[in-house]
């Protein structure tokens, strides 16, 4: 599995309610980073634990790839795209709905997922306050 390939199985894991987490290196010092539209996480023990708790509390997930870029050499890869990402709260069944851009780093590894994040920054330019 490449890292596009690796890219792809996670916006499909997202989709599929499957654990997250393992998609992400493992560290000992908080260097592995995950900034969502809403939240800042890092360290693999709180990345996971935050994907985690987002599976378990979101249903409906529709992730849709428009513009994926990524770049790899010598054991790095870098990627952005555009997302479309909407989601259902599974407590109060709110639809959330918003256009995503995505930006991130791979690293390859000998575990079990040749390539895994080390950053991923998920931003949107919609108001979330309103």
């Amino acid at each position: 599995m490449d890292a596009t390939e690796t890219i792809e199985a996670y916006y499909a894991a997202l989709r599929a309610g499957e654990p997250l987490g393992p998609f992400f290196a493992a560290d000992e010092d908080r260097s592995v980073v995950k900034f969502g539209i809403s939240e800042q996480l890092a360290g693999t023990d709180a990345i996971r634990t935050g994907l985690r708790e987002q599976t378990e509390t979101t249903t409906d997930w529709a992730v849709e790839s428009q513009a994926l870029e990524v770049t790899e050499r010598d054991g790095y890869a870098w990627f952005s795209d555009v997302v479309r990402l909407c989601w259902t709260d599974a407590e109060s069944g709110a639809r959330h709905e918003y256009d995503t851009r995505w930006s991130g780093t791979l690293v390859a590894t000998d575990d079990a997922r040749p390539w895994q994040f080390v950053g991923m920054h998920v931003s949107t330019a919609d108001d979330l306050r309103a």
